[in-house]
């Protein structure tokens, strides 16, 4: 779809530096067939709204962790209102019509930044979430995405903690008390401040990695997520 002139730094959320394709009018893309749809997109009719080939995707993130939340579609409209409003805004294939993500849920994404891709036939929306992403009530519209290791810590972490496993090393730190796990990550502080005195690269990453498992230990008894750590330090970019 034909780019519409991008706003001033300030004006809205920001878009990737890139000059703007010069105009042209698009080939019109072939009709696909969508999984899980009976035959063919339709084309564009007087009443029908734009067809598949005429909407461009957009990939909406978290600005702050980086998580996938949804894949959705955006028109000319679509776009130019998510630019004025800082609001993210698509065009609903099912019901065919524009929406406000989060008008009757509350439930809106704060846009930050905006990118599109080399063709200029794609997009990637970086937002502040303010609720789940998903119709369902999920946090992401997809399910089964590996989570990135320091989440996957946080999960094993909040388990041990609630279940207290015989045997568990994490489960130990919290039957002795907050004393003992703070104890810990002052002896790990010290252990990386040896290591990358002189003890090399490889030693300095280990010991660095068990500070901050004992970190994440402190953060699961304060009942703390990385991504509050991400977002304090989102705070302070400049």
């Amino acid at each position: 779809m034909r780019r519409r002139p991008l706003t001033r730094r300030g004006a809205g959320p920001e878009r990737s530096r890139r000059a703007a394709p010069s105009p042209r009018k698009r080939a019109r893309r072939p009709s696909l067939r969508l999984r899980g749809e009976g035959g063919p997109e339709r084309s564009e009719g007087p009443d029908e709204g734009p067809s598949i080939a005429n909407l461009t995707p957009a990939i909406v993130r978290d600005a702050n962790s980086g998580e996938i939340l949804t894949l959705a579609y955006m028109n000319d409209e679509a776009l130019q209102k998510t630019i004025e409003s800082g609001e993210t805004w698509f065009w609903s294939r099912s019901r065919n019509e524009m929406w406000h993500k989060g008008e009757t849920s509350g439930n809106t994404q704060r846009v930050v930044h905006i990118a599109h891709d080399c063709d200029d036939d794609a997009l990637v929306v970086s937002v502040i979430p303010n609720g789940p992403a998903c119709h369902t009530g999920a946090r992401s519209c997809f399910e089964g995405v590996p989570p990135r290791m320091l989440e996957r810590l946080m999960d094993v972490l909040r388990d041990r903690r609630a279940k207290r496993p015989a045997g568990s090393y994490s489960a130990s730190l919290f039957e002795k008390g907050r004393g003992e796990i703070l104890k810990k990550i002052g002896e790990e502080a010290v252990e990386v401040i040896i290591a990358a005195t002189g003890e090399g690269r490889e030693r300095t990453i280990s010991e660095i990695a068990d500070l901050v498992f004992h970190i994440s230990v402190l953060m699961a008894d304060e009942d703390l997520d990385w991504r509050d750590i991400e977002t304090e330090l989102a705070k302070r970019a400049r």
